[in-house]
């Protein structure tokens, strides 16, 4: 079996009681027994699976990784790497992969930001890390605690991937719900939604996407790849297929939002031409008695009605009277009947 240590080669106590451990077990078909983190340095009893999630923040947890594991250079270089990209490893019966996962802020109830889960597994280890705390390691964990018992690598690999993608799906569903009700909104009532928070949502779809495309990369590759352990070639084709089905739920999310924003954007153009309508119309009846105000105010000799007892009535009276025949040709012409 491999470990992630050497029997003679274990650090001491101050050292064991140091190691970022988050949690850690030890699996049978029917039991789930704690780990601390002194224990988790031990030698597993025969005929059980052990998981350790590791916190890649603590400096610890690299030393340990770096100087006592007996995973191989190429294994522990991914598990503490920082680049951001999604990639896989197979490395004789070790197979180890970066994801990318929602970060869980406790001030924001909504994941908005990713961050990488690592994991590597044999076939009587998992080692999963990540540097600040991940939504699928609660997930994770809580499937744990409602009883799942991952014996070996398979079902651990299934356990860890389906909390990646159960994640995803919660933020698909939310993402869903709010451009539905946009769109049931803007239907029903005319209710334009907010543009910022179309803004978002896309943003959010956009991340939802990468992240999916990225996973169903890395599973389709270990699906293909003849080094990957016979055991876990149905789970990663059964993993694949899970995400390419949601994926293609995403895309259907950024399809609707797409139509809903250019629907949103032919309202907005619509009131826009309506206004500039009424603004035309208003102009055009409001250009002959400016024109008659102006021939007036030329203050200049000989102007009509300046002699005139009732003068001004009468200017007053052919502003109105130009006002009328213009509306009058206006309304003969059609444009009153929109």
């Amino acid at each position: 079996m491999n470990l992630p240590f050497a029997s003679g080669d274990l650090p001491g106590a101050d050292d064991s009681a140091r190691l970022g451990l988050i949690w850690g077990f030890d699996f049978t078909r029917t039991k789930a027994a704690p780990l601390s983190a002194a224990t988790a340095l031990r030698t597993p009893p025969a005929g059980v699976f052990r998981w350790l999630h590791l916190n890649l923040a603590d400096q610890w947890t690299q030393r340990w990784l770096g100087g006592h594991s007996m995973l191989s250079p190429l294994v522990r270089d991914l598990l503490v790497a920082t680049e951001r990209h999604q990639r896989a490893l197979v490395d004789g019966d070790t197979v180890a992969c970066a994801l990318l996962d929602f970060e869980r802020d406790f001030d924001v109830p909504e994941p908005t930001r990713t961050g990488l889960l690592v994991f590597a597994v044999t076939p009587g280890l998992m080692v999963s890390a990540r540097h600040h705390p991940m939504s699928a390691a609660d997930e994770m964990r809580r499937r744990i605690d409602l009883g799942a018992r991952p014996a070996d690598a398979a079902a651990a690999t299934e356990l860890l991937i389906g909390s990646v993608t159960e994640v995803a799906t919660r933020v698909s569903n939310q993402l869903t719900t709010i451009v539905q009700a946009a769109e049931d909104a803007l239907i029903d009532y005319g209710h334009a939604p907010d543009p910022r928070a179309l803004v978002e949502v896309r943003r959010r779809a956009v991340l939802l996407h990468r992240q999916l495309t990225g996973l169903r990369a890395v599973l389709h590759r270990l699906e293909t790849d003849e080094d990957v352990p016979e055991a876990l070639h149905p789970t990663f084709t059964k993993l694949t297929q899970r995400v390419a089905a949601l994926d293609t739920d995403v895309l259907q999310i950024q399809g609707n939002l797409r139509l809903l924003r250019e629907e949103v954007d032919m309202q907005t153009a619509n009131r826009t031409n309506a206004n500039l309508y009424i603004l035309s119309l208003l102009t055009a009846l409001l250009l002959p008695p400016t024109l008659v105000t102006g021939f007036f105010g030329m203050n200049t000799g000989g102007l009509p009605f300046a002699a005139e007892e009732h003068g001004t009535a009468l200017a007053f009276a052919l502003m109105a009277g130009a006002a009328i025949a213009v509306f009058i040709w206006l309304q003969s012409r059609g444009f009153f009947k929109r």
